[in-house]
């Protein structure tokens, strides 16, 4: 069972031995091309797998006050995942083209289902193309599953609570030291980060070659960040609650457990001008 990274030849056997028994879910998106996603996914993709769209079914629509990827609704999500054929047994494993910054928003839905047998690519579709493994231009003939997993709120940060956690823990921001200081944001209206927060770029999980670092050493650069921190009082946030998986996803490959997500992340924080922004470092 593969619950956090699964490397493209072990994949690839995995789909050679038990085919049956994996379901594989392209979540290849682009926050400033939504459309883009869903139309590489019809132009190639790892043979077999479906597509997962960020936008209309690892989202719900945006409101008034919320950020710019909602959660979705958890019965609608389950509904989508029967009917890409995901069973309670099913391994999942999913991918994207940008070293896992979108794949691990739906890896973590997942995990706050109950469903933990699922994996990231690790490397994506890049890897699978390097390493010369099978792609198609065929949508897959699915048989729909039986999945009906059930919500972990404990998984997920409230923004009710969100002012005051770096107070009782650490608020981690997932963004680029540019935009977490506030000199750059070209996404969202209002630039800087949440009062308190500590600043983690998704990129230093990776190695140069864009696959995660080992498990050893993310586990003592996360020791090093968090400076005592338990795993459990840690909360990740982003600019929608989307890349900020990318860090969950990478403390538990390093054996962390239990953190959180605050899913509305900077684009919820920022629509009450009331709450407070800070710049710098």
């Amino acid at each position: 069972m593969y619950t956090t990274l699964i490397s493209v030849t072990q994949l690839d056997t995995l789909l050679q031995a038990e085919p049956a028994a994996v379901v594989v879910l392209d979540c290849r998106s682009y926050l400033t091309a939504p459309e883009k996603g869903e139309v590489v996914y019809l132009e190639g993709h790892i043979s077999g797998a479906g597509y997962l769209n960020l936008e209309t079914e690892l989202s719900s629509p945006v409101t008034a006050d919320s950020g710019r990827h909602p959660l979705p609704d958890f019965a609608i999500l389950c509904a989508v995942l029967r009917k890409r054929g995901v069973n309670s047994g099913t391994q999942v494993v999913v991918y994207d083209d940008c070293n896992g910054a979108m794949a691990a928003r739906a890896w973590w839905l997942l995990r706050v289902l109950g469903h933990k047998q699922v994996a990231v690519l690790d490397g994506g579709y890049p890897a699978w193309l390097a390493a010369g493994l099978p792609v198609s231009d065929q949508l897959p003939l699915l048989s729909e599953g039986d999945f009906g997993g059930q919500p972990d709120l404990s998984m997920i940060l409230p923004l009710q609570q969100v002012a005051r956690y770096p107070e009782e823990g650490a608020l981690v921001d997932a963004r680029t030291p540019e935009r977490f200081r506030g000199e750059q944001e070209p996404i969202d209206p209002v630039a800087g980060h949440i009062p308190g927060a500590i600043n983690r770029p998704l990129q230093l999980n990776l190695t140069s070659d864009g696959l995660f670092k080992s498990a050893d050493q993310l586990h003592q650069e996360w020791l090093s960040i968090l400076q005592g921190c338990p795993s459990q009082q840690v909360a990740h946030y982003c600019g929608s609650g989307v890349t900020a998986c990318h860090n969950q996803l990478a403390m538990e490959h390093a054996g962390l457990h239990g953190s959180k997500v605050y899913p509305g992340s900077w684009s919820e924080w920022i629509r009450d001008p009331q709450r407070p922004v800070a710049t710098g470092q």
